[in-house]
């Protein structure tokens, strides 16, 4: 199939390059034009713009977005849709709110352009191994353009989820799950760290992956970093989230379900931003008041 790829970043370059290997023909848009000469050795098609893009595509178009949620989406969209005709298929495979997934796929509808959410988690790692695709819009272009899929999934690796914004829903609570994920290994190995044994992390990591119970990819990729930096000392306790985990847990509130290890999670890397909580120094403060205990000055 054919189809234009909005977004060079880690991910869109490598679905980018796994289409090419699958025999796809692939025009690519980036700001960054060494993102797209990179790619133009690998055959495919650089566009000046995203009308350039368009124009380089046979209706019915395919066009990918890879590109930051929020205002990014909406402004390519609109820039898009000068280039577009009726027909037509645009995939977000962000991690857009499922909100604005719908409110996209409802206007586009009323000019015949359809809209798939496309859930996309395997990282920097998907080219080799596959990403997986959670998909959600109307089941019939998700067939049409089924090939698209299986070519960047790896066997069972993509799977409609149900109508517009479920592709995106299914994503925000994937993400969800893999911060609490985190959280508990980040937690045990700094107990391990802690210890009054000298734990090789980086060999209890790689025996854990071998018939334990908590084997799993994240394990291996923190095998991984143990094995290039023991105490992961070139690294900055600095945690980032990009919304996903935030989303996730105002579901939660929203319909009252219980998720305490998903809200810590989140409430944890807000914690790692901090140089010195000023929650702490409440909390050492109010011990001092009430029991005379010793406090920590700078």
């Amino acid at each position: 199939m054919q189809l234009g790829m909005v977004g060079l970043g880690r991910m869109g370059a490598g679905m980018s390059q796994r289409l090419l290997q699958g025999g796809h023909q692939v025009a690519v848009y980036d700001r960054s034009s060494a993102a797209m000469q990179a790619l133009a050795g690998k055959g495919a098609k650089p566009s000046g713009t995203l009308q350039d893009l368009g124009q380089k595509l046979k209706a019915p178009r395919l066009v990918w977005l890879m590109i930051p949620s929020g205002p990014p989406i909406d402004d390519t969209i609109q820039q898009l849709q000068g280039t577009l005709s009726p027909g037509d298929v645009i995939v977000d495979g962000g991690n857009s709110n499922y909100r604005d997934s719908v409110r996209r796929a409802e206007t586009l509808q009323s000019e015949q352009i359809e809209f798939l959410d496309a859930g996309v988690s395997g990282g920097v790692w998907g080219l080799k191994e596959g990403f997986c695709l959670m998909v959600g819009g109307k089941e019939a272009v998700f067939k049409h353009i089924e090939p698209i899929f299986k070519t960047l999934a790896p066997p069972g690796g993509y799977a409609y989820v149900g109508p517009s914004g479920a592709g995106h829903y299914s994503k925000m609570v994937h993400n969800g799950i893999e911060y609490s994920l985190m959280q508990g290994y980040a937690e045990g190995f700094e107990i391990l760290k802690a210890s009054p044994y000298a734990f090789d992390l980086h060999r209890l990591a790689a025996l854990w992956n071998h018939g334990s119970v908590i084997r799993s990819w994240l394990l291996e990729l923190a095998e991984a970093a143990f094995d290039e930096d023991a105490d992961l000392s070139r690294i900055r306790g600095f945690v980032e989230d990009t919304g996903e985990g935030r989303w996730t847990l105002d579901e939660a509130i929203e319909h009252a379900v219980p998720a305490p290890a998903l809200a810590m999670s989140v409430f944890m890397r807000f914690r790692s931003r901090q140089d010195d909580s000023f929650a702490a120094k409440v909390l050492a403060a109010l011990r001092n008041e009430f029991g005379g205990h010793a406090v920590k000055t700078e």
